[in-house]
């Protein structure tokens, strides 16, 4: 991963590949953010009236580049937009230092070193900084070949090796801090990105499994897989009810991290479907071709307690992945069959392919039984969430409001684009089975919401909820954009990592 650094070289005297500084819309045309001011002076303060004339005007994510002055160590500046200037005496939101790090990252690939000149008013900005790099230098490489490694050293598709950031003190600890934050929690988010980039044929849930056991001998976490024995023994319907239709057995896995001076114990479940195919009820062609990106519920859920154990937060966090591979056979379940789930309510399962409610309800129940403080679910649950919101935000729903606004505010402080939506009771009705507890599906209209009344029915009394519908956002098919690359993207990791702080400092919510 890209390597952080902080320097308080000034950009003109620093040896590194490139110089980057911020540009943002001014009234009258681009500006030169403050952190460049060196880099302006080698250009005869002129810098902005060049970027004018090559067409540069500081909007969000552009990126020029300029062959560097005499005045200059670095042979390269590279311009990134900040979108408007703040008014006066106001500053640079930290999401607009953190897209625009993400672009330069993303535009300075196969450089070695680049120097970051951007806006730092204080150690939020040197992590948003910081953490833009790192995200988006990201670049998955699990499944190339030797094509395009013979020349390693020209590699242009290979990270930003070094993101030095400028103007912060190395040995101020607020600083220091910060950088470090940044890394660790990038460092998670890209190992969310690479488990759901990894395709289905290499993440099963028993080799996901075994990366969350590699993770906790490295972590010092606690770890537990309950095989298909163990599932079928202690009861778990809705995982071997979803998963029995696959040559790879489903898995339930409990990873732990607990510190001694906790007060507050999280629950994290996520849903971790390597691969879905709808079941029986086929999904149709044209939907199958991302379905690799089901479980990344459970890889956000992963990444977010090993970050937690890196932290070192006072905090117990105890993460939950259900894990199944949703796939048409003969042992397959049925629709109109009905599955006795795992909190001893029955099913009966209408629909195949809405199968991710199933995992999460026996996980649900049996994260409850821990009693923690809170429980929050993670999910590529619904296209309906992705017809409400959209492709880049994400559902947050509970049974608690101010749980629920807590963890919306949250996901917008860490950049994360969330919505709060509602639970109407009416709706529950819709689930109602003539051979069951309930089914698995209900009304078609607001089928988002729908779900989340159906994870709430295997919530134990009287603990705080909630449920993150991530299927627009975490599976990102279109160009990259800031620190977001194409493919995974580790929706809700920063969000679960800010609740755990959150939590730690006595704030729940």
């Amino acid at each position: 991963m890209t390597a952080l650094t902080l320097s308080t070289s000034s950009a003109a005297t620093l040896r590194a590949d490139a110089i980057v500084v911020g540009v943002a819309k001014g009234p009258k045309g681009p500006v030169v953010a403050p952190g460049a001011e060196a880099v302006d002076t080698a250009f005869d303060g002129k810098l902005a009236t060049v970027l004018e004339t090559l067409g540069a005007s500081g909007g969000e994510g552009e990126v020029t580049k300029l062959p560097a002055p005499s005045g200059l160590k670095a042979p390269v500046v590279l311009a990134v937009g900040l979108g408007e200037a703040p008014g006066e005496d106001e500053v640079f939101a930290e999401e607009a230092l953190r897209r625009a790090a993400g672009s330069a990252a993303r535009a300075l690939a196969g450089v070695k070193k680049a120097a970051f000149a951007l806006p730092v008013e204080d150690a939020e900005a040197v992590a948003a900084i910081g953490e833009g790099a790192a995200l988006g230098a990201y670049t998955f490489t699990a499944c190339r070949g030797t094509t395009g490694k013979k020349d390693a050293k020209n590699d242009k598709s290979a990270p930003l090796g070094e993101a030095a950031i400028l103007g912060a003190k190395p040995r101020d600890k607020a600083f220091k801090a910060a950088v470090e934050r940044a890394a660790a929690v990038a460092a998670e988010v890209n190992r969310a990105r690479d488990l759901i980039n990894l395709p289905s044929n290499d993440l099963t849930p028993k080799t996901f499994a075994a990366q969350a056991q590699a993770a906790a001998k490295e972590f010092g976490l606690k770890v537990e897989v309950l095989d298909e024995k163990a599932l079928v023994k202690g009861g778990y319907g809705g995982l071997m009810g979803v998963g029995q239709g696959s040559e790879n057995p489903p898995r339930l896995v409990r990873i732990a991290y607990t510190h001694a001076k906790a007060e507050k114990t999280l629950a994290l479940v996520g849903k971790g479907i390597t691969y879905d195919s709808g079941g029986i009820s086929l999904k149709p062609a044209g939907h199958n071709e991302t379905m690799k990106c089901d479980m990344a519920g459970a890889a956000a859920v992963f990444a977010a307690v090993v970050a937690v154990a890196k932290l070192g937060l006072a905090v117990n966090v105890t993460g939950w992945l259900a894990l199944a591979e949703n796939m048409p056979s003969g042992s397959a379940t049925r629709p109109g069959d009905v599955l006795r789930m795992y909190s001893g309510k029955t099913v009966e399962v209408l629909n195949t392919d809405a199968e991710g409610r199933l995992v999460l309800a026996d996980a649900l129940t049996r994260a409850s039984e821990e009693n923690p403080d809170a429980i929050v679910d993670v999910a590529t649950l619904t296209g309906a969430m992705v017809l409400a919101l959209g492709d880049r935000t994400f559902g947050v729903m509970a049974n608690d409001d101010a749980f629920r606004t807590s963890l919306y505010e949250i996901a917008e402080e860490v950049g994360e684009q969330a919505w709060p939506m509602p639970l109407p009771v009416e709706l529950r009705k819709s689930m109602d089975s003539p051979v069951a507890d309930m089914a698995n599906m209900g009304e078609r209209m607001g089928g988002g919401l729908v779900a989340g009344l159906f994870l709430q029915e295997f919530v134990g009394e009287g603990i705080t909820w909630a449920h993150l519908d991530i299927a627009g956002p975490a599976f990102h098919e279109k160009a990259p954009y800031g620190y977001t690359p194409k493919g995974g993207t580790g929706s809700a990791v920063r969000t679960l990592v800010r609740l755990a702080e959150r939590t730690a400092d006595g704030d729940l919510g």
